[in-house]
């Protein structure tokens, strides 16, 4: 085992296990918090996370587009959802090779797919945080105030995503790889378009935890606002560690840390390990739906094929 798996496993041993400590040092709050989550509820919830899960896939679809290989919405689908269940093995690169694969079967180019993957991922954290300050200051000065300090990264952001910057980036790694430049480069409407699908996103995210907080908290439009900027919040975080599979509690940590001075901590980890559960199932239903979607539309053409051979 190399060093850097075992800081891995050591990491995701050590977070789950103080996971596991606060659960049981709260546990008759958190079971409370779970006997309020109504059914409904979590099946609104998995319906607004599959948006967001599409929106996800629309952006890294427009961006793949602008870079060359616009694809059809259920290979897209196929190539994105399938690709995505790489993110809970031990690693961050496990989701940009299956990706790879499945799309160089489609014709895109492995440099074209690899670009569009880690350029996902900037778009996702700069409109996150974007989502974050606007709706936590909505929602109450007092919430974001914490985690001020994240901030400072959406002036960076937003220089590194205008695409002059991110072309010339892009150039000079692949340079330095000895590869061939990219074939196109990307614009800024297909930016404006990824950026926009991942707004979308965000609003869906925050749309999840507020259907499960109702539950938890009085309906309001302060909980609505304060749920999306807390799920981006948490989310961001989440990303930025990526040392775990899926940011595997670091975002449930900072999602109790944001939502307990609303909830309570016993119903804010209720809170945060159904909205997990949730997503966990979303991924799969995505999956799954996009390889049969895709595998029906490929299966008449192939019987036709096959026919016209005989």
């Amino acid at each position: 085992m190399s060093t850097r798996t075992l800081v891995r496993v050591v990491f995701l041993v050590v977070a789950l296990g103080f996971g596991t400590w606060a659960v049981a040092r709260q546990w008759d709050q958190v079971a409370a918090g779970f006997a309020q989550i109504s059914w409904w509820s979590l099946a609104l919830s998995l319906v607004a996370v599959v948006a967001a899960l599409c929106c996800g896939m629309l952006t890294w679809r427009a961006l793949l587009a602008d870079l060359g290989s616009p694809l059809p919405v259920r290979q897209a689908a196929k190539v994105f959802f399938v690709g995505q269940l790489g993110k809970y093995i031990p690693g961050s690169l496990w989701p940009v090779v299956a990706q790879m694969e499945m799309g160089r079967d489609l014709g895109i180019p492995r440099p074209r797919s690899a670009t569009a993957f880690f350029l996902t991922l900037p778009v996702q954290l700069g409109s996150g945080l974007l989502v974050a300050a606007g709706t936590l200051l909505a929602a109450g000065p007092g919430s974001i105030a914490p985690y001020a300090w994240v901030l400072l990264l959406v002036p960076v952001l937003a220089v590194l995503l205008e695409p002059r910057v991110i072309n010339a980036v892009i150039g000079f790694g692949l340079r330095r790889l000895r590869r061939e430049p990219l074939e196109r480069a990307l614009t800024r409407r297909g930016m404006l378009g990824a950026l926009g699908w991942a707004l979308c996103g965000w609003v869906a995210y925050g749309l999840h935890l507020a259907v499960i907080m109702v539950s938890l908290e009085p309906a309001s439009g302060r909980l609505v606002a304060f749920s999306i900027g807390a799920f981006a919040l948490s989310w961001c975080l989440g990303i930025m560690t990526f040392v775990v599979p899926a940011g595997a509690g670091v975002r449930e940590v900072a999602m109790v840390a944001v939502l307990a001075p609303m909830l309570g901590q016993g119903p804010a980890i209720a809170a945060a390990l159904v909205s997990r559960i949730v997503i966990v199932l979303g991924d799969l239903i995505c999956a799954g739906t996009a390889a049969l979607a895709a595998r029906s539309a490929v299966d008449p053409e192939a019987s036709e094929a096959g026919r016209n051979a005989v």
